[in-house]
């Protein structure tokens, strides 16, 4: 069983893990991204006496830890309409058992991913097929096309990572 004092030492790590240093500057610094979206939320049991269930925690974090790339088991893959070739490449590494090559394509995709949902939602990704060969199309209202600042703040978001 997993008790108090094992889980207070457990927990820093946990939050560290939710973010990761990513690309590199010239200058030799690297760029730190947000992925906590990527993990699934790690919530408390409690039992009936409103008391903590460290056996349900422990057996919770035993699961997700034999789960590949921290629990995650899906995706939103507005990406997959710029890079589809690269997104189903993920998922027959995955099916396939080429763990480290999975985890490498991954990472390749965060960035992109993060910009054309999260960052610069359908304006980006509409911005970015037409990149590489769709259609995206003019924004419809209320939405505004993105500005040249942000168009090349996507297109670094591509570039850094090999697409562009």
């Amino acid at each position: 069983m997993l008790g108090p004092r094992i889980w207070s030492s457990v927990r820093p790590g946990l939050s560290k893990s939710l973010s990761r240093n990513v690309g590199s500057w010239g200058s030799g610094e690297r760029k730190k991204i947000d992925i906590a979206g990527i993990y699934p939320p790690l919530t408390t049991p409690f039992t009936a006496t409103a008391e903590v269930d460290y056996g349900k925690l422990e057996e919770n974090l035993h699961k997700l830890s034999t789960f590949p790339f921290k629990g995650a088991v899906g995706g939103v893959c507005a990406l997959a309409n710029v890079l589809g070739a690269q997104v189903c490449q993920l998922e027959r590494l995955c099916l396939t058992g080429q763990w480290e090559d999975a985890q490498k394509l991954q990472h390749r995709l965060i960035e992109p991913n993060t910009a054309v949902t999260r960052r610069f939602g359908i304006p980006g990704l509409k911005s970015s097929m037409d990149w590489f060969g769709y259609y995206g199309g003019p924004c419809r209202a209320p939405l505004q096309e993105l500005s040249p600042s942000e168009e090349m703040e996507l297109r670094k978001d591509f570039t850094n990572n090999g697409w562009l």
